[in-house]
């Protein structure tokens, strides 16, 4: 038997049709980077902007974010592939023009590095529960729930987390009656945040200060998904934890917790902050908070973690007021993953470091069974 046979293949996928696409591929030049080779044999696999499977060279280079240049997978990169949607095989197949699809190689495991529509929100997780695939982070209804602020709210809300003031406006209330839509939004007090439902990595959302800039606020979000969801303003610190699954029937575990501070010339933590101003923000591993709110927080994520259903790995974001008070921001169930992210740093911290922790999300994957569960 080869060296190759004897580890485990990984499928590592990446790029996709969201907005964040650009994001996803960094990320995977982090984990193909930093991935055990000697335990994990790499298949890595990317999705076009219009979502053609394509087999990537395994190049991080080409990956990577350079001189605030965003990598893409382009049509042409690599052969055209597609995923076997059946529980008999677990065969990565070769397109060719005019030909019958060809099985390239099987895979044991998947590792979506997917951000946003079409890779976070459920829909790749459906695809790899038909193909009875073990794959790397939550399942069909967590990835949805999670994805959409609006139902994500109501979730936690009915679980009796703390969140924030906030309303949502529809496609249909917004083209029925902006002006209602924007009474309701009034009544939160400004300032506010005006955030697309379904979209992540803070792509359409906007800081909005009063009535004036409301209207060109929602419309920005409504370019990224017509269900807009708008937030009440919580002074306070961005404070953020780490959770991973446990093994087998060990409980989820919490990191440590993580500060963003935001330092330059941002108001707030937006896409350009997070990914291409180097000097516009502040990381803070471990964060400094009481011993007894901090395991508050970990505890209360914990608790997030599984009225959400949520599994392997999600990071929990806390707005924490000074006085104490505790807001639930919102859960990401695929979180930024380049090295520099928070939800790696918070797990280094803790003791986990990044090839570490890419080795423990894969092995959760192989341990959990598919199918319902």
């Amino acid at each position: 038997m080869s060296t190759s046979q004897t580890r485990t293949r990984v499928a590592v996928v990446f790029g996709g049709r969201s907005s964040e696409h650009a994001i996803s591929c960094a990320t995977a030049a982090g984990v193909l980077a930093a991935i055990d080779r000697d335990r994990y044999e790499v298949v890595p696999i990317g999705i076009t902007k219009t979502g053609q499977w394509v087999l990537m060279p395994d190049d991080v280079e080409a990956l990577a974010i350079k001189d605030k240049q965003l990598p893409e997978v382009k049509s042409g990169s690599g052969k055209e592939v597609l995923v076997a949607p059946s529980p008999e095989q677990h065969d990565i197949l070769v397109l060719e023009p005019g030909e019958t699809p060809e099985a390239l190689t099987s895979v044991d495991v998947v590792l979506p590095l997917l951000h946003g529509p079409f890779g976070e929100d459920g829909t790749l997780q459906g695809l790899l529960e038909l193909a009875d695939l073990h794959y790397v982070g939550s399942g069909v209804t967590a990835s949805a729930v999670m994805m959409d602020k609006h139902m994500m709210k109501v979730v936690f809300a009915a679980a009796g987390l703390p969140v924030g003031p906030y309303t949502v406006i529809t496609d249909k209330e917004w083209r029925r009656d902006k002006a209602a839509a924007m009474d309701a939004v009034a009544s939160l007090g400004w300032p506010v945040f005006v955030k697309p439902a379904r979209a992540g990595s803070s792509v359409g959302i906007s800081k909005v200060n009063g009535p004036d800039e409301l209207e060109a606020a929602i419309e920005m979000a409504r370019r990224s998904d017509p269900k807009v969801v708008v937030e009440a303003g919580i002074v306070g610190r961005e404070v953020e934890c780490g959770v991973l699954e446990g093994h087998g029937s060990d409980l989820p575990r919490a990191s440590e917790l993580g500060e963003i501070e935001e330092i330059g010339a941002h108001d707030f933590y937006d896409f350009e902050a997070k990914y291409l101003n180097d000097d516009g923000l502040r990381l803070s591993c471990p964060a400094d908070v009481p011993a007894d709110d901090a395991a508050r927080i970990k505890e209360l994520s914990i608790t997030a973690f599984d009225a959400a259903g949520c599994e392997g790995l999600a990071r929990v974001d806390w707005f924490y007021t000074p006085e104490g008070t505790l807001y639930l921001n919102e859960i990401n169930t695929l979180p930024g993953f380049t090295p520099v992210s928070m939800f790696p740093q918070v797990w280094n911290a803790s003791g986990l470091g990044y090839t570490e922790l890419i080795t423990d999300l894969i092995e959760l994957a192989r341990e959990r069974r598919t199918g319902l569960r």
